[in-house]
């Protein structure tokens, strides 16, 4: 007998700052080794407990991963580490990462991703490959990447099966381990097909939370480089038909139109799968720290909660 899908009923309307400042809570935010180096002290721009992912770019040495992951744990935030599939070369490769991480940082959450280069660097080709090995069996946190608009590295023709299969993976995965996990998605400029990719992992029966992936603000001409460096599609024209219009060229882009649609919609479906806002600091870390502080973003949850 099929599951009856008794909805939680809608809260009463909150007003629109309410609504964006209830889901700006508890965001986390990414840096890389080398902009980690520009901020003095991390305490003086993101609320304590934040979770801090640290992009592992190919050609970056460990060591300076595990000094940043140090850092941020040393100033009160969470490090999330990527993991990278193919750019590790070996499972003892791995299994050093995930030694130096856990002694030296203390890290016991990781992003696992398949990474942005085409041809595998050893025997990894994907995230699951990561999991199997089973040197994250005790990691307390795992958070896998999701891509609202498709990953043609995974599905070339666009589709999403294969995409919805990798998930359902993971998800037993974490079942099974007793692991907490989230999807942490690709960043994205437009609000409708965010809530319908969201609104579909539920119909195909992925529980997972999301944290949805949001630029910050940035300068027009940077944010459509890393769009289409990153196979940021559809939304894309979101960017180039502001591009279009002289008087708003040279002014920075801000995700505050996206934000807003996303929180008033969450507003009225307590079940949308977005949970937690992820920032790209795309225009620099201390300009979106700033602009998550005036929308409502100057306190955050324990990391765990979600």
């Amino acid at each position: 007998m099929a599951l009856l899908n008794f909805r939680r009923p809608a809260p009463a309307s909150l007003p629109q700052n309410s609504q964006i400042e209830a889901l700006m809570q508890g965001y986390s935010i990414e840096v890389m080794p080398r902009t980690a180096e520009k901020v003095a002290d991390f305490r003086t721009i993101l609320p304590a407990g934040t979770r801090v992912y640290i992009a592992h770019i190919e050609g970056t040495p460990i060591a300076d991963m595990v000094a940043t992951a140090r850092r941020l744990r040393a100033e009160g935030m969470e490090p999330m580490p990527h993991f990278p599939a193919r750019i590790i070369a070996t499972r003892a490769e791995l299994a050093d990462w995930v030694r130096r991480y856990r002694d030296e940082a203390d890290v016991s959450q990781a992003l696992m991703l398949g990474g942005g280069v085409s041809t595998p660097k050893g025997e990894f080709d994907n995230s699951v490959q990561l999991l199997e090995t089973g040197l994250f069996d005790d990691f307390t946190r795992l958070h896998v990447a999701g891509h609202p608009e498709g990953n043609r590295d995974i599905a070339p023709d666009g589709g999403h099966d294969v995409i919805l299969d990798a998930l359902r993976w993971k998800q037993d995965f974490a079942c099974q381990k007793g692991i907490k996990m989230a999807i942490v998605t690709q960043f994205a400029f437009e609000a409708a097909p965010i809530i319908a990719w969201a609104d579909g992992l539920r119909a195909q029966g992925i529980t997972l939370p999301v944290h949805l992936g949001v630029a910050g603000p940035a300068k027009l001409q940077t944010l459509i480089k890393f769009a289409i460096a990153c196979g940021v599609g559809p939304s894309l024209k979101v960017l180039q038909k502001r591009a279009k219009d002289v008087s708003k060229l040279l002014l920075p882009f801000e995700p505050t139109a996206l934000v807003a649609d996303l929180a008033a919609h969450k507003a009225t479906d307590p079940d949308f799968a977005i949970e937690r806002l992820h920032f790209f600091p795309l225009g620099g870390i201390k300009t979106n720290a700033e602009w998550n502080i005036a929308n409502g973003g100057a306190s955050a949850r324990p990391a765990a909660q979600s």
